[in-house]
């Protein structure tokens, strides 16, 4: 884990490095508080331990700046201070410090301290994973993909991108939890989910959005490179093969593909790609549609 120490003297920051070298941490110095808060978007750190007082910015301000900004708000703060004032320690914590921790530095109690911060920053990391990842396939689910989006058009509003948006729905899906069973359903699901991941971009987020539907967000994208996405995964899925039984197991998925050229909010982007998901449904399955109203393939039968 990353430790980032914010102290404007030389000598405090080269204290607190020893004490703790023994600790499996890797550490990040800054000589100022406008340093610390670059260095904190930078390397996203672990744990912050922050001095109080600074010429050009007081600990206070850095603690408030961090705490307010979305990257690092969850970041957890631990002051470092020659104070003894209860008023100033009460007001760091109010601020979000999880803890104070007093010059001269007590080796065991500042390497206990971190450690404590750090478990509790780890549990906290673990909280969040779980609570954006769909169980079942291992990809991102419905709420983190929303909150991408999100993210994603407000990148393109403040820089004049682009995004498009793939959704996606495995044909006749009841059919094979009535005939296999949900077993065999749920390992259908999965395999699914690693087709439409491996033709994916690192940048791309590929997710669970619901039941057997699944969509894919594709920053900088386009109607022109979501389609060809949509049909890389469509090609992909059509090669799956599940085995139940004595029988091979077979899918198809239709897909919709919209973008965000003439669209004023990023829902109005999902609908475009539903009401494409929509038309390949009714064009026969097994196709990509986008919001242009072009299909691009049907030459694989529906399952």
């Amino acid at each position: 884990m990353k430790v980032l120490i914010v102290d404007d003297s030389p000598e405090a920051l080269a204290v607190a490095k020893v004490r703790l070298a023994k600790e499996r941490v890797d550490i990040v110095c800054a000589g100022s508080g406008r340093d610390g808060l670059h260095a904190a978007k930078e390397e996203n750190p672990d744990l912050v331990l922050l001095d109080l007082d600074m010429p050009d910015m007081t600990g206070f301000e850095v603690c408030r700046q961090l705490k307010s900004a979305p990257e690092t708000c969850m970041i957890p703060i631990i002051f470092l201070t020659a104070s003894e004032s209860c008023e100033d320690k009460i007001k760091g914590l109010d601020f979000g410090a999880v803890d104070y921790v007093t010059k001269p530095f007590d080796a065991y109690e500042l390497r206990a301290r971190v450690r404590a911060a750090l478990r509790t920053k780890h549990l906290q990391d673990l909280l969040v994973e779980y609570a954006q990842v769909d169980p079942l396939t291992g990809l991102a689910n419905r709420r983190a993909l929303m909150e991408r989006m999100q993210q994603e058009w407000a990148r393109i509003r403040r820089h004049d991108g682009s995004l498009a948006f793939v959704m996606i729905d495995i044909d006749h899906f009841k059919r094979v939890n009535d005939n296999y069973g949900h077993q065999v359903g749920d390992r259908v699901l999965c395999e699914v989910a690693r087709a439409i991941a491996r033709e994916c971009r690192e940048s791309d987020v590929p997710a669970r959005y619901g039941g057997e539907e699944f969509g894919i967000l594709v920053p900088d994208g386009n109607l022109e490179s979501g389609a060809m996405l949509a049909e890389r995964c469509r090609q992909s899925i059509v090669n799956i093969r599940v085995q139940s039984d004595d029988d091979d197991v077979r899918v198809t998925a239709s897909f919709g593909v919209g973008d965000s050229s003439e669209a004023n909010l990023s829902e109005e982007v999902i609908e475009q790609a539903d009401e494409a998901l929509y038309r390949a449904k009714h064009a026969g399955r097994n196709c990509v549609e986008t919001s242009a109203r072009g299909a691009i393939d049907h030459s694989v039968d529906a399952a």
